[in-house]
């Protein structure tokens, strides 16, 4: 499938040709990879109940086959091509530095590494929303604002410790999370009744609500780009850890929708966040009911601590790019992101106030915007650079990949469009801060005020591009 070797030569022409990457603790190997990848996307089905509140059984079904195809498969396609290309933990920013400069490769950083946060700020808020039933002290107060702090630090501690202990971490929370459903699936045979799977009602759907739940639940399949430098054998692994996670997701997300919508008789009202648990207890008591819950709440911390680990390595990447200080660069004696850690635990803690509505909301506006970016940067790459190295190639040509991408851009319109105007004054808000941060950080590197510096090791951006020395700062 597009094979075309293993060693990581750069761009061709590009200064560092033939170079190679700077030395890193690899360690991520394919099986906790892909469940990196799971959680970076999905951490199962919790979430996806919006879908049928919003259209019904057969729509969302219909959704849950249809959108892989559209845009989880492109953007896992990229992430394949593009990685292997760039095997660094800049991910998606030096894709966007290498086809359209410095300058928007730090925008790209800055959108996602704020759409990554803001996601991440959900998980804490959403594992205690799960066991407030059960606890409610942890409905508000102090006692919620303590829990959020204790938990954040927790799963901050998992990230320090390093890859090795995330990715195993993922693989025994994702088998507590899933294994409900399963067993809720078999319990459910006898009851199931297909033509409950057909029901649709094309008059009363809230497009907007079904979109953004489809949406936020297969997307950010990039996102582990940025843990590239830390992979074993990336050129290898990495493509073939994207072909078993969209295959793991996509049957996460269907095997419980039909069990849910095909089991239990229709009431749309009820289809909203946490009603896998209420099915649960309908088909297999109040033990199964439980346990769906506290999958649900592990699942949280599944996501937060792989979301912590692509937004971290992304800065450690972005500064060894000397588009941020070099203090950014600075890892622990367990090979991790120190200050990348800190700065992304600062904003999940600043942003865990905001509802669940804004934070998904806000997410996709900025995410929406940067996919934009690497999709350019992916057609540009292809056109201006088909000789570069590329360990997997996408099985198109470049005429072929942009109508790969038409359906996935639609998409993107259609998301924007149905956004409200508060969360787009905000995103683009947000988007403005980062026009003007990267050259404030330009003038700060200037007077010198602040390190920056690039890695000599890793290859040129473009073709004009010279290799700096190890303290030397990056010449935009």
């Amino acid at each position: 499938m597009g094979e075309e070797g293993t060693e990581y030569r750069g761009l061709p022409g590009g200064a560092g040709a033939g170079a190679a990457p700077a030395p890193s603790p690899a360690s991520l190997s394919i099986v906790p990879l892909i469940f990196i990848i799971f959680y970076e996307v999905s951490g199962g089905p919790f979430g996806i109940e919006d879908s049928v509140g919003a259209a019904g059984p057969l729509l969302a079904i219909a959704g849950f086959l249809a959108l892989p195809v559209i845009w989880s498969v492109p953007e896992a396609l990229i992430t394949a091509e593009l990685g292997t290309m760039f095997p660094e933990n800049s991910g998606y920013v030096v894709w966007v530095a290498s086809a359209l400069g410095p300058y928007w490769g730090f925008q790209q950083g800055w959108m996602k590494w704020l759409s990554g946060v803001i996601d991440n700020a959900l998980y804490p808020v959403l594992f205690l929303d799960y066991l407030k039933s059960g606890v409610p002290a942890l409905g508000g107060g102090a006692p919620r604002t303590g829990a959020v702090l204790g938990l954040t630090a927790l799963l901050t501690l998992l990230n320090y410790r390093g890859l090795t202990v995330v990715g195993w971490a993922a693989i025994s929370l994702g088998v507590f999370s899933l294994l409900p459903f399963l067993v809720m699936g078999f319990i459910s045979i006898p009851k199931l009744r297909p033509a409950r799977w057909l029901e649709v009602d094309l008059h009363n759907v809230d497009w907007n609500l079904y979109l953004n739940t489809l949406f936020w639940n297969l997307n950010y399949w990039d996102s582990i780009s940025t843990l590239s430098g830390e992979i074993r054998n990336p050129a290898k692994t990495l493509p073939k850890a994207l072909f078993y996670a969209v295959i793991f997701v996509v049957v996460g997300y269907l095997y419980p929708l039909l069990t849910g919508t095909g089991a239990v008789p229709l009431d749309r009202e009820q289809w909203t966040d946490g009603y896998f648990a209420d099915i649960a207890k309908l088909l297999g008591g109040a033990w199964l009911m439980w346990w769906m819950q506290a999958a649900a709440a592990m699942s949280n911390m599944g996501m937060f601590v792989a979301e912590m680990s692509s937004d971290s390595y992304q800065l450690l990447g972005m500064a060894e790019r000397g588009m941020l200080p070099a203090f950014f660069a600075t890892r622990s004696r367990y090979g991790t992101p120190l200050v990348g850690i800190l700065f992304s635990a600062s904003g999940v803690l600043l942003l865990s106030t905001m509802s669940f509505q804004e934070i998904v909301a806000a997410e996709n506006f900025l995410y929406c915007f940067g996919m934009l970016l690497e999709f350019l940067s992916f057609v540009l790459l292809r056109v201006r650079r088909p000789d570069a190295p590329r360990p997997y190639r996408v099985p198109l040509g470049t005429a072929g990949c942009v109508a790969m991408l038409v359906p996935a851009t639609a998409l993107i319109v259609a998301v924007l469009a149905l956004s409200t105007l508060k969360v787009a004054l905000v995103s683009l808000g947000a988007v403005a801060v980062g026009l003007v941060l990267q050259p404030v950080l330009k003038f700060v590197e200037k007077k010198r005020w602040l390190r920056f510096s690039v890695n000599s090791d890793l290859p040129g951006i473009d073709v004009n591009h010279q290799p700096a020395a190890p303290d030397e700062p990056l010449i935009v």
